[in-house]
């Protein structure tokens, strides 16, 4: 798997060393996040389960 070179930072995150964020990168098939703190370690997902993910977080649904 080709790792992807546009990595977004969350805007909720802090500009100085030592804030956490999740990074959020797309290819044309697929949606990449990862940890800043752990940049190796990517999850691979497609927009649909993103999504229903986050709009589980929005409600507080399970």
């Amino acid at each position: 798997m080709t790792t992807p070179d546009n990595w977004r930072k969350s805007s909720f995150s802090g500009g100085g060393d030592g804030n956490n964020c999740v990074e959020l990168a797309s290819t044309p098939t697929a949606l990449h996040l990862r940890e800043s703190d752990d940049p190796a370690t990517v999850l691979t997902t497609t927009r649909t389960p993103l999504t229903h993910l986050l709009a589980a977080i929005r409600t507080d649904a399970p």
